[in-house]
This record gives C-alpha cells, sequence and structure tokens, in this order.
C-alpha cells in the first residue's frame, strides 16, 4: 500500500506531500494505481517547479518513496498556485483511495 501525507497550511497552500511504499495492484511496470499516483504527484511536481517564486525540494532517494516540499521567494505571492495544487493533489488522491482502498491511503494534516 502506498502511504501518502499531504501537508497543507490553514490556508489550503502546500506545504509538502510524502508518499512511501508500493501500492501492490499489480507487477512492477504493470500497476496502474502506482502509474496514477506518480503522475499526479510528478506533474503537481513540474508545475510548481517552473512557477517563479516557488521553490521546490523534491525526494526520491529510495525505490517506493518521493516526496517535496515547497517554498515561496520573498516577494513572490504565490497563495493561488499552492492552494489550486493541494486541491488538485487532493482531489485526484482522494479519488485514488476511494478507488482503490487497499492499495492508497491518503491523510492530510495542517501545519500551524
Amino acid at each position: 500500500m502506498t502511504e501518502i501525507l499531504l501537508v497543507c497550511s490553514k490556508n489550503g497552500e502546500i506545504v509538502s506531500l510524502e508518499a512511501k511504499g508500493h501500492a501492490g495492484f499489480a507487477e512492477k511496470g504493470r500497476d496502474i494505481v502506482c502509474a496514477a499516483e506518480t503522475m499526479l504527484i510528478r506533474t503537481a511536481i513540474q508545475v510548481l517547479e517552473k512557477t517563479e517564486g516557488i521553490k521546490v525540494n523534491t525526494d526520491a532517494a529510495s525505490r517506493g518513496s518521493l516526496a517535496f516540499s515547497v517554498e515561496t521567494e520573498a516577494g513572490f505571492n504565490q497563495k493561488d498556485r499552492l492552494i489550486c495544487t493541494a486541491d488538485f493533489l487532493r482531489e485526484g488522491l482522494k479519488s485514488l483511495s476511494l478507488e482503490y482502498p487497499d492499495h492508497v491511503q491518503l491523510r492530510e494534516t495542517i501545519k500551524h
């Protein structure tokens, strides 16, 4: 099972995401659940990396693990982009966890 932790600010902006484990839906290379999780997370990372004023720190050091955190640079207000990214990930990953509850677990926490 993939366990995913989405961390947002009290305003709904994404702060970080950590995904650990293997979905285990099918064999390596044929796992549609793993592919869906990966595409959602990688797309969010790529959009944020291309956004002026946002720095993304990624960690994919080991197989079955993908994490990232975001920082905004001084002088840039990217609140809307960060909220939209959190919403995108929340809805996509929640949908997967509802359809494949034995393979994806999404938790969300608020960073104060």
